[in-house]
C-alpha cells in the first residue's frame, strides 16, 4: 500500500523538479550562447517555469479538474484527497527545483 501510494507521489514530484531543473539549465544555455550572464538568470527562469512543471507533473489541467468535479458533485472524497496529494507533490517538486537553483546560483556568486 505504501509503495504504491510513494510511486504515485513520486513520480510528479520528480517530473516537477525535472522540468524546473531542465527547462532553466537550457534556458541558461541560450543566454550563454547570446553572451548574457547565466547565473543572474537561472532563478528568475526557474521561478517563471514553476507553474508549467506543475502543469505537466500533473498531466494537463483537464483530468485533474474531471477528477476534483467528480470528488466534488458526487461524494468521492477519496479521489479528491488523491488528487490533491498529487497537485501537493507536483508543488513541491517544482519547489524544490528553484530552491535548490537558487541556493546553487548564490553560491556561485
Amino acid at each position: 500500500m505504501m509503495l504504491r501510494v510513494a510511486k504515485e507521489l513520486l513520480l510528479p514530484f520528480c517530473t516537477a523538479f525535472g522540468v524546473v531543473m531542465g527547462g532553466s539549465l537550457l534556458g541558461a544555455l541560450a543566454i550563454v550562447l547570446t553572451q548574457g550572464s547565466p547565473f543572474a538568470s537561472i532563478a528568475e527562469l526557474s521561478r517563471r517555469i514553476r507553474l508549467w512543471a506543475m502543469a505537466v507533473a500533473i498531466g494537463g489541467t483537464f483530468d485533474t479538474l474531471t477528477a476534483i468535479e467528480s470528488g466534488l458533485l458526487r461524494g468521492q472524497v477519496f479521489l479528491l484527497v488523491r488528487q490533491g496529494a498529487v497537485i501537493a507533490a507536483a508543488l513541491f517538486g517544482a519547489h524544490a527545483g528553484h530552491w535548490l537553483l537558487t541556493a546553487l546560483v548564490n553560491l556561485r556568486e
